[in-house]
């Protein structure tokens, strides 16, 4: 798998569009199913129309999901190289700041 370089801003971005456990819920339920129209996740979700769409917005900014017309609806469905994108940078940050060398306790 190749590693994609990710600038601080845009894995920023990505990551506080993740930060809400409904956009984890719908990125969840687009990963099962094809062709997912706004109607399809509020269906599996307990939440208003306009809530599902408002979430699905921020999805979209973000870059994590696509949005296909087909005919009068709007598909949605993941876009698995920003998600391996962020899952590299996410892997190498952490890598990184385990590997970091580690503060002594300050004595008083």
């Amino acid at each position: 798998m190749k590693t994609l370089n990710m600038h601080d801003e845009d894995l920023a971005a990505m990551l506080r569009a993740l930060g809400h456990p409904v956009r984890l819920s719908i990125l969840r339920i687009l990963g099962t199913q094809t062709d997912c129209c706004c109607t399809d996740v509020t269906q599996c979700l307990p939440l208003a129309q306009s809530t599902v769409s408002q979430h699905i917005k921020v999805l979209l900014d973000a870059g994590l999901i696509e949005r296909q017309a087909k005919g009068t609806r709007n598909c949605y469905s993941l876009r698995s190289d920003r998600l391996e994108a962020v899952n590299s940078a996410c892997a190498g940050l952490l890598a990184g700041l385990v590997q970091a060398p580690q503060r002594l306790p300050e004595t008083v």
